[in-house]
């Protein structure tokens, strides 16, 4: 029996956000709206950072790929969840849980190494300006990609191997919408109390660091601006001050669901949403209204793509 696979759960049930028919049906109007709206501004970043050449340059490169993953964030959780609110019966199989919790861990370590290599970018354009394209060179924002996705996967991969020789043999509730480590290993047929401290410790040790660098590293950053203030220094706070509110959107539900010891059922699932379905969302809508280059740029696919549409 010991050499046996204990596991007899194929499905795991979701409570869901809320009973209230009235509240499930605002959510869904809510929701399926801001992950079109975060799917068309996350794509149009991307596409007109690739096809313009005014915007072929580290700072915007960062955040294409930060709109791509982007783009696969909103894509984890929102259509299951948008989906379970038309159904009162809200289930996901074992394999799509263990996907989405792959998915969102990936997704987590991605967008936090960008965030940091966006810190070092404009850390470097405002303090070495003059050595600006020598530094933040093609090959070093390749290295920050590959080492975003490198970490992602590495880091995701390591929150799954908690998972390879757990049991689950009911019961297969989660009070949630969508499944993540923690609530899952509560689930287990045998006591997980070592594993879910070690995923709270792993997943809180690099939140909780990533968001302290990346706080000094902008303290740093508005003290040389302060202290070097010129005429330019207007368009590097409005630069920096983007990046600065789109850290604290990241970090903020990340930092509560994973570091508090006993998270309320109740904000934990309105913080997920928050993450799932607002930040998405916010942060095309940050960049965009807050870099005067992107809405030229922006304008100006919208008119070729308007000319293009009438010409055909």
């Amino acid at each position: 029996m010991d050499g046996e696979n204990h596991t007899v759960v194929s499905e795991f049930v979701f409570l869901g956000l809320t009973h209230s028919w009235e509240i499930q049906l605002l959510l869904l109007v809510l929701s399926s709206v801001l992950y079109i709206l975060s799917m068309a501004g996350n794509i149009l970043i991307v596409f007109s950072v690739t096809i313009d050449p005014h915007l072929h340059s580290p700072m915007y490169f960062l955040l294409a790929c930060l709109s791509f993953i982007d783009l696969v964030a909103c894509s984890v959780t929102s259509p299951k969840m948008v989906y379970d609110l038309f159904r009162k019966h809200k289930v996901i199989s074992f394999g799509g849980c263990i996907t989405q919790i792959f998915f969102i861990h990936l997704v987590g370590g991605v967008e936090m190494v960008l965030l940091v290599a966006m810190a070092f970018d404009r850390y470097i354009a405002i303090c070495k300006p003059l050595h600006y394209l020598t530094i933040m060179s093609p090959r070093v924002c390749v290295l920050f990609l590959g080492a975003a996705w490198g970490l992602g996967i590495s880091h995701s991969l390591f929150q799954l191997a908690f998972l390879i020789d757990l049991p689950f043999c009911g019961p297969n509730i989660l009070d949630s919408f969508y499944c993540d480590l923690p609530k899952l290993l509560r689930l287990a047929c045998k006591d997980t109390y070592k594993l879910q401290f070690m995923v709270t410790i792993n997943s809180g040790f690099i939140c909780v660091g990533s968001f302290l660098l990346l706080l000094i590293s902008y303290i740093f950053i508005l003290f040389s601006v302060w202290k070097h203030s010129s005429g330019g220094s207007s368009k590097a706070l409005s630069t920096l001050s983007a990046h600065i509110t789109v850290v604290f959107l990241f970090f903020g539900p990340t930092l509560f669901i994973y570091t508090w010891p006993h998270p309320n059922s109740q904000i934990d699932k309105f913080l997920a949403l928050f993450d799932a379905v607002l930040t998405p969302f916010l942060n095309p809508v940050i960049y965009t209204f807050r870099n005067k280059e992107m809405k030229v740029v922006i304008r100006r696919v919208f008119k070729t793509l308007l000319t293009f549409r009438g010409i055909s």
